[in-house]
């Protein structure tokens, strides 16, 4: 069998290569063997990744189980949580890029004959996967799992409801007494928080889009089964690599439109737009943005995971998980059965069988709770390019809004105002200036979505932004707006006292505004620079697309 990996360690004139491996104690035997990289994440920074060392340890298990050789490789990872509300947001969008780049460097300079890739957490994910589909190497992402839901006031909660919770002891509606009580048993463990947040979502459509074994998005951190899982993914990445399956055989056209499909029936968050775009881009596959409302408009809702509803992700485990979700998906014509996946069988064989075993979790195709899937793409002249929204997150009151624009610079002149109690019922909100070259970075707005919940107002006030939310945000939530302010799009032309129709079920956001009036605008625009001039940030802005391009790195 030939091998990536004999360019570094087969012939004569290798031989100096290979005394570098027997430094390092490889011997000979292993070095006849699948090279296999496994690409943990592990620190101690983020609560999602900090048990990584053991899942790595046992994915290398089961590589050495399956007759490879397992190494070791480090990769970056931000917490959102902790890096939530100041500059730290400015990293986390842009260290997907990082962390692609990192993967390709260290596979094709040591020519690993595959890959293991062992994230959890929000763009570790897509990062990892993007890499592995830029190469077309064989790879099975091996995620670290959720963390259990947390206790407050007698109820299962995750990191939304904390966040939510400042805004209630701002408001005063909560004492100090209760808010700690929130902060100290809302995450009880290690894991990806609890709810359908933006790191589950994509450790949910890694399995969907069949690059990672079933369980994958769903069984809890904590969990022997995790373990399990981990082995077993050891196991398959040397079966791929021995039948030369590569990440592109998996993650095609088919294969991420199955994995959109099931995005709408979960739920998911708003960010899997800008990964799934971003992923499709690097596998080579047109994926546009008209793509999301067209499969939104013929997959059903069937699950409200917090923040949309009160079960989290050891619930839909307990369900039957993603292939309980599949398996009607499947049923209603709404999947190609045939797309291929890491265990080496297709998603129709992955499924049979699988039963839901809980129609309060995964809700009956036949009683969803929308007809109509999770998010939803919105234009108008606000945003000509388009903007996301996670309608299942929306209280149907808000699902069409008008209201007074307040407009605001960055998120922190935005936030000081709803923590000053200056945003009233009926107003919309506009954050610019946070979008991928505003920002720098495309700062999520968990804190102001939150702050708005926790103050009772996410049924009454709306929020837009060129920047992204969280998947943990809930309300009328609008974000990835673009052109973005800083590209001279629209949103840079707003002014408080604007009216602004937001309609939702018809795919609509608009500034009621003439054509004179917008035109006379732009013709005044000059748009801010970048507040970030300096270290790799600055070249970001000066590299980086749009939002409704994935974020991703421009190619000329």
């Amino acid at each position: 069998m030939s091998l990536r990996s004999d360019n570094v360690k087969k012939g004569p004139e290798r031989a100096p290569n290979r005394s570098l491996f027997y430094a390092m104690g490889y011997t000979k035997e292993e070095l006849e063997r699948p090279l296999i990289g496994v690409v943990s994440a592990h620190s101690e920074i983020v609560p999602g990744h900090i048990h990584l060392d053991k899942i790595a340890q046992a994915v290398k298990d089961g590589v050495r189980l399956a007759g490879g050789t397992p190494i070791l490789i480090p990769s970056i990872g931000v917490c959102d949580g902790i890096a939530m509300g100041h500059v730290g947001m400015k990293y986390s969008l842009p260290s997907r890029e990082l962390i692609c780049d990192s993967v390709e460097t260290m596979t094709q300079a040591h020519q690993l004959d595959g890959l293991v890739l062992v994230p959890n957490c929000d763009k570790i994910v897509p990062g990892m996967l993007m890499a592995a589909v830029r190469m077309d190497i064989p790879a099975v992402v091996c995620s670290g799992g959720p963390m259990m839901a947390g206790r407050y006031d007698g109820n299962k909660v995750s990191l939304s409801k904390l966040f939510e919770a400042v805004g209630a002891y701002k408001a005063n509606l909560i004492s100090e007494e209760k808010l700690e009580e929130c902060e100290t048993g809302a995450c009880p463990g290690c894991g990806s928080c609890a709810g359908m947040y933006t790191a589950n979502s994509m450790n949910c459509l890694c399995e969907a889009v069949g690059i990672a074994l079933p369980g994958n998005g769903t069984i809890p951190a904590v969990s022997n089964k995790r373990v399990i899982l981990a082995k077993h993914a050891g196991m398959a990445i040397v079966d791929l690599v021995k039948k030369n399956v590569t990440a592109r055989q998996i993650v095609n056209k088919k294969s991420l439109l199955n994995a959109l499909a099931c995005d709408m029936a979960l739920g998911c968050s708003s960010n899997t737009v800008l990964h799934l775009l971003a992923i499709a881009n690097e596998a080579g596959v047109d994926f546009d943005l008209n793509l999301f409302n067209e499969v939104s408009a013929k997959v059903p809702n069937l699950c409200h995971l917090a923040p949309a509803g009160p079960t989290h992700m050891e619930d839909l485990d307990a369900a039957g998980g993603i292939p309980a979700v599949q398996a009607q998906l499947l049923a209603a014509g709404l999947l190609d059965g045939s797309a291929l996946s890491v265990t080496g069988k297709t998603l129709a064989e992955n499924v049979s069988g699988v039963v839901n075993r809980n129609p309060q979790v995964i809700r009956e195709i036949s009683n969803p709770y929308s007809p109509t899937g999770g998010l939803q793409i919105l234009w108008g002249n606000i945003a000509p390019q388009g903007c996301v929204v996670k309608r299942s997150a929306v209280a149907p009151e808000m699902l069409v809004h008008t209201g007074p624009a307040r407009v605001f610079d960055s998120e922190d002149e935005a936030i000081a105002a709803i923590y000053d109690g200056k945003i009233i019922d009926g107003d919309v909100v506009v954050i610019r200036y946070e979008g991928p070259v505003g920002g720098p970075g495309m700062r999520e707005m968990l804190n102001p979505t939150s702050a708005l919940a926790g103050m009772k107002l996410d049924k009454t006030v709306a929020l837009i932004t060129d920047g992204r939310f969280s998947g943990a945000s809930r309300g009328a939530s609008i974000g990835h707006v673009s052109p973005e302010a800083a590209a001279g799009g629209p949103i840079g032309l707003l002014k408080n006292g604007d009216s602004i129709t937001i309609d939702i079920p018809n795919a609509s956001i608009q500034a009621n505004l003439t054509e004179e009036e917008w035109a006379a605008r732009k013709a005044a625009y000059v748009p801010h620079e970048p507040n970030i001039k300096t270290g790799w940030l600055a070249r970001y802005a000066k590299l980086v697309s749009g939002s409704d391009r994935g974020a991703v790195m421009k190619k000329d």
